[in-house]
């Protein structure tokens, strides 16, 4: 357990920084409930979201610190406290960075794992469901882990750069000969009214702003449905899928919420018929499956290398630029 104390802050924050902290930390933690957490309720509270000390005992530091912290006081708050903080207000990527620049802390490692992100007694969930496709996606459709059929299903939403694994960017920027969903004219307008009511929880947040624009920018089609002003809620529903090697496969789709976890759900696929089953069967047995239509295909192997390329020599370039 954490336990900082309140020593002056060696790194000169300004005040009208340590006063933006204090400011984003209270809004972050005024969207977190007690059953967000896995804490029961409670009395009714004079305020939303959770109080300051159950988060400092989430986080495992002290009440003090954590109070003087939100008052934007000068103290020292070092990164693993500031991870601690950050699991517990369940903030995003761009949430965390903007924290640690707040704090004054330069440098934020992002999640290198499924675990790091969901924990491993969620992936052993995930795990325990297959052969049944399983991920946990957020609000935005982040893939933020996923199990061995998923990403056979869908290897280029679970196997790319973590910033990547986004199903609706998928959707709408593929070529429509390499999209792989036949009832898109059905379900992708649902998804996008999900996405659209997730949004007003997070309206003027940098990371939903810039995606939101990305989509429209990108897409558009995105950008009509997203024009169109439709909302909808998670539920039930038949996804057809169409693979290059093996065919047409039929799935339910099924959402389950995850306690402790805001904004978080599993979504398992369940086939339709026992032919959808096979299907997916024959599809495990490729061990380097094709990727894409009849015109674009490319082997699953060939398509992460040439990434992987491309990553490299941008890596050689930002390097020889500075």
């Amino acid at each position: 357990m954490a336990s900082p104390e309140a020593q002056p802050d060696s790194r000169k924050q300004s005040p009208q920084r340590r006063s933006e902290l204090a400011a984003f930390l209270r809004s972050r933690r005024a969207r977190i409930g007690p059953e967000d957490v896995g804490m029961p309720p409670g009395l009714r509270r004079r305020t939303p979201g959770l109080r300051r000390e159950e988060v400092a005992q989430l986080a495992g530091v002290g009440v003090t610190w954590y109070t003087w912290l939100e008052q934007g006081r000068p103290i020292n708050a070092s990164v693993q406290v500031l991870d601690a903080v950050s699991r517990v207000l369940q903030l995003d990527v761009t949430e965390r960075d903007h924290l640690y620049r707040l704090a004054g802390i330069p440098f934020v490692r992002e999640p290198v794992s499924d675990a790091e992100v969901v924990g491993e007694e969620l992936l052993g969930v995930l795990g325990s469901l297959d052969p049944l496709p399983a991920a946990v996606y957020n609000a935005r459709y982040d893939v933020q882990a996923s199990n061995e059929t998923y990403r056979v299903l869908w290897p280029m939403t679970a196997l790319v750069e973590r910033w990547e694994r986004n199903v609706l960017y998928k959707l709408f920027t593929v070529p429509e000969c390499c999209s792989t969903f036949v009832n898109s004219a059905d379900e992708l307008p649902w998804m996008v009214a999900q996405l659209r009511r997730s949004y007003a929880r997070h309206m003027g947040e940098p990371a939903w702003e810039n995606f939101v624009q990305l989509l429209i920018e990108e897409s558009p089609t995105f950008a009509q449905l997203w024009a169109s002003g439709n909302v909808a809620a998670p539920g039930r529903r038949v996804k057809v899928f169409r693979h290059a090697e093996v065919g047409i496969i039929n799935m339910t789709s099924m959402s389950l919420s995850i306690d402790g976890m805001a904004e978080h759900r599993i979504v398992v696929y369940t086939p339709v018929e026992e032919e959808d089953q096979l299907q997916i069967e024959r599809l495990r047995a490729i061990d380097d499956p094709i990727i894409g239509c009849a015109r674009h295909a490319r082997r699953l192997s060939v398509s992460l290398a040439a990434r992987a390329d491309a990553a490299r020599a941008g890596q050689e370039q930002r390097a020889t630029a500075t």
